[in-house]
Order: C-alpha cells, then structure tokens, then sequence
C-alpha cells in the first residue's frame, strides 16, 4: 500500500491557530480527478490520435509490474514512476489515456498539466512555519488539499474573506454550522475561529497582486474545503455539549463534505479521565468513523496537570505542542508554554510538536481580536499570536495534505507516520513533524494498537446523538451564511442526554484566546475584554476606541490555547 496546546491562562476552552497554503494544484486523489479527467475526454474527443503526457493512479495492491503491462496494452509508453502516489507518468494517445481510466485497478488518469495562477512562491512568504514543516515540499508536488475537508470547531469563521476563496471565486467554507443556541449570527464575533482557519487554508494570494499583502501569509493547505462549526455566542459562551453537537455533526456529514480531519483548538476546564470523559468519548466516536482528530496539548507548561484536559488528554487524538521557531539560536525549540507530560491514565502527551508562536494569520472584521491586541494587528486584515491553539490548525493542515496524497490511510495511520517521521527538538521528547518525511514513508506502523476506548462508548453505541437528542435542519435569517454552500442550524441543541453533566465545563469568551505571556500581557487581556464587552452592550455608529494596551514584551497577542 502506498503511504501516505492552551497556555496558563485562568480559562477552559481555547483556540490553537497554525498554517496552510494556498496554491492551484493539479488533483491527483481520484476524489478530485474529476476536472483533470473532464480536459481529458475533452482532448480525447477532439484530437483522440493526439499523444499526451498524463499520470496514471493505481489503486494499492496493483503490482506495477501489472501497471506498466497496462499502460503497454494501450500504446502507451512509461516515462516515470510516482510510487509517492502509487502511479506512474506516461506518454499515450489521448482516446487510450482516457480509456486507461476506465480499466479496472485504475484510480484516475489525468493530464500532466503545467500549474498556473496561483502558485504559491514559497520562497516570499512572510511566514516560515510552512517551510518547517516541509509543507512546501509537498506543494511542489501538487498536493495543496484540493478535495479535503476540514472541520473547524470553534468561535465560527469569517467565510467571506478574500483568503478563503476557491478558483471558481466562491467560498472554501462549504458549510456553516451553529451549534450554540445562543448564537445570533452566521460568522465569527470574536476572530478566534477565523484566526485558525486560516493556519490551516488561508491564502493571501487570492488578493490583488497590488495589494501589498499579495502573497504574504498562506496556510499550509490552502485548497481544502472547510466546515465552519460555531459552538459559541457572539461573545465567546459555549459549553461542552455545543462541542459534542458539533462533533456529531461532523460524523453525520462526514461523507456530504468528504470530512477527514477535525480541529479542535480547545480544552475543558475540568481534569478528567478519558474513560469517563464525555468530551473525550465523543472525539475517539469521530476517530473510529475514520475522521483524524488533532487537538491543542495546552499551554500549561510543565505543571503537574498539563496535559490532564479533554480532549487533548485522550489516547486516540493527535496532541500538539507548540514549538518556537526563533527557539535554540533559530533551530527551533519547545515553547516555555506549551504543556507536556502525562495524562493522568499515564499517556505521554503531546505525540507531536509544530510551530505556534509568533504566528500570523487572517482576522475577522470587526471581532472582539481587534481589541486583544491592537499592536498585533497586521495591515488591517491579519493577526499575530502564539500557543498551541494555532500549532494544532498547522497540523490539521498538514494532515489534510497527507491525506491528499494518500487518501487510503486511516486515522491511525496517519498518526503513526507523523510520530515514526518527526525530528528532534530541543525541551520535548515529542518531535516536530516533518510532512516530506511522512508522506514518503513505505510501511507505516498504526499508532493507538492496544488502547482500550472510553466506556462512554458502549453506551454510546452508533449514534452519538443518543447523547444530545440534536437533529439538523437548515439555518435561516441571521444564522444563514450567505456565503456558504448550506448553513445549518441545531434543533434541540439545549436538550442533554443522560451522558453528560451540563455543569461540568462551561467557558466565556475569555476562554478562547489569552495572552498568557507575561502579567503586563495579562492586564492588557483583561483592558481589552472590558472594552469589547462594553462596545457589544453599547454598539455605536464608529467603532470605540481600542484601549491602550500596557507596555507588551512582544507584538504577539500572548499564548492562546
């Protein structure tokens, strides 16, 4: 077969924001050879004598001696192997490449077709952290996330902006989701949710090429289709059962938007087994319906509890901590916040490391991150913070491009190759990943082997909304998206099953994004909340005065989980 954290800050639930990049990719997954393939019949049907160039996918298991015998048997001629993609490149006429396509053990044949537009130059990014973790390596190779969906659990996203549009000018953000009943509104009124969507599919140069901001910050899968889940307010309230609808959704709907990673930039409040953990149960049920799960480690250090919350304490997931890039005179080090340890059922967490400070990313209109950190504020349209709530969205991402090129893998395997590839770092035993060494990984040994699942699960069964009684229906008024493909709304969404203790966790806007670096970093946070308080109780035609932070040790809006 071919292979392919939440700093100390006094709150529960937060938000990691990390890098994708945008770049127009020629699809090589069958699941998105379908245009490759139409310019194909296309040619096919106009100039069928005409020779082509164009790579042929095998499915896994096809020997390629049996390959290479294929393509003879309709004229064709191998001039490459691509064992990256269990395919090989090829020189035929275009009526036998298209009907090549439709031999059986053939995965898509397409046109080896030259990149154009909106290739990403990785060498003027403003950014590094696609670079670190060998992202641009695989966008060379045409492996952007075209295809891929990711579903972002959060504070909602700002789906309008120009970062996350598609080739065809739409919205990448294919499906709003709300589900907190408080929400009044389709977006994203606190910047949290926006600000890790675009670590993951931002990319800046769907912008003007006169915009100065042309090209500047791109995530590290700038092609994947997202699924905003909003599980909170306008202001940032959300429980724990706003999560798990958002999780049940994502399960439900995994096959509609082809959903095969979730990113969870939070934490509960409240240390718990991941036994009996009903946040922790619901992440392992989305993990054994095939969707990989990645999770923020926290950011509490080395403290004796760090890594003692759900869901980042469960077995299954994948846990990131958040590495300095700046770190070990520019080679790369643990962050000082980002937690480590072990869980309290004595798991070692985090499994993995990737960038999560100092990073820049898109920020919402008119959300209360304008007022956390004015100074962090870059050319009026992105963001710059650090924890380990932006390094888990880095490896969401990265996970979406490996899934790309190699859509087979499960869960387990993907984790595996992450863990079996990543490189040393100075203050972690966890390392940090490297995508080019993953994705070209032969044998990959499953993680997670041996690990019992969460008793909550028996009693789950095969429908988690046993839990919360929530069903779907489509969003109207102020909740639709317009920008979207569907919004969705949660009926029933206040109504708990047996499973879960509505007091348990419950978290304030606070609790998604904290400075967290320092006490002067502190009070700016806590001038800041005041003032967005005070401006959504008291809405004015201009926009209030953002208040002046204290002296900050860094641009950056401090640590968020």
């Amino acid at each position: 077969m071919f292979i392919t954290c939440i700093d100390r800050s006094r709150s529960a639930l937060v938000a990691a924001l990390v890098a994708v990049v945008a770049v127009l990719s020629l699809s090589v997954a069958a699941a998105q050879a379908a245009p490759a393939q139409a310019q194909l019949a296309k040619v096919a049907r106009k100039a069928p004598s005409r020779k082509v160039e164009a790579i042929a996918q095998f499915k896994p298991g096809f020997a390629e001696k049996k390959a290479r015998k294929l393509v003879r048997k309709h004229g064709g001629r191998v001039t490459g192997r691509l064992p990256l993609i269990h395919g090989l490149a090829i020189k035929l006429s275009a009526k036998e490449a298209a009907a090549l396509g439709r031999e059986r053990g053939v995965v898509a044949v397409t046109l080896n077709a030259k990149v154009h537009g909106q290739g990403v130059d990785s060498g003027r990014l403003n950014t590094q952290y696609p670079k670190t973790i060998k992202a641009d390596k695989l966008w060379q190779r045409g492996f952007t996330g075209g295809g891929i969906g990711v579903a972002v659990i959060d504070s909602g996203i700002a789906g309008d902006l120009v970062d996350f549009k598609g080739s065809d000018g739409r919205s990448r953000v294919v499906a709003n989701v709300v589900t907190a009943p408080g929400a009044q509104k389709a977006g994203d009124g606190l910047g949290h949710g926006t600000h890790v969507a675009g670590i993951i599919a931002g990319n800046s140069f769907n912008r003007d090429p006169k915009d100065p901001l042309y090209g500047d910050y791109v995530g590290v899968a700038p092609d994947v289709n997202l699924v905003a889940i909003k599980a909170a307010d306008e202001v940032g309230n959300s429980t724990v059962l706003d999560v798990i609808n958002g999780i049940q959704f994502v399960v439900d709907h995994k096959s509609e938007f082809n959903i095969r990673v979730l990113n969870l930039s939070l934490s509960t409040d409240e240390p718990q087994s991941y036994k009996t953990d009903p946040l922790d149960a619901a992440v392992e049920y989305a993990w054994l319906h095939g969707i990989v799960v990645v999770a923020a480690a926290g950011n509490r250090g080395s403290a004796y509890d760090a890594v003692k919350y759900s869901p980042g304490n469960d077995p299954f997931v994948i846990s990131v901590g958040g590495s300095d890039e700046q770190g070990d005179y520019g080679k790369g080090a643990r962050a000082y916040w980002s937690s480590a340890g072990r869980t309290q059922d004595g798991f070692y967490k985090p499994e993995v490391m990737a960038p999560g400070a100092h990073i820049v990313s898109t920020l919402a209109p008119n959300s209360a991150f304008q007022y956390l950190c004015p100074t962090c504020i870059i050319g009026g349209a992105y963001f710059k913070a650090g924890g380990t709530s932006m390094a888990a969205p880095v490896v969401s991402g990265a996970v979406a491009l490996l899934l790309q090129a190699r859509p087979y893998l499960t869960p387990d395997q993907v984790k595996g190759a992450l863990m079996a590839t990543d490189k040393p770092i100075k203050g972690s035993y966890a390392g940090q990943i490297d995508l080019e060494a993953a994705a070209n990984l032969g044998y990959i040994y499953p993680a997670n082997r041996g690990i019992y699942p969460s008793y909550a699960l028996y009693r789950i069964g095969n429908d988690l909304s046993t839990w919360t009684r929530s069903s779907w229906s489509t969003a109207t008024g102020a909740l639709n998206a317009s920008w979207a493909r569907s919004s969705w709304s949660c009926l029933a969404c206040g109504s708990l099953g047996a499973a879960i203790d509505p007091t348990r966790s419950s978290w304030s806007r606070s609790s998604w994004s904290s400075f967290g670096e320092g006490a002067e970093d502190e009070a700016a946070q806590q001038a800041a909340e005041q003032a967005a308080e005070t401006a959504a109780a008291n809405p004015a035609p201009a926009a209030p005065a953002a208040p002046a932070p204290t002296a900050t040790a860094t641009p950056d809006a401090g640590v968020a989980p």
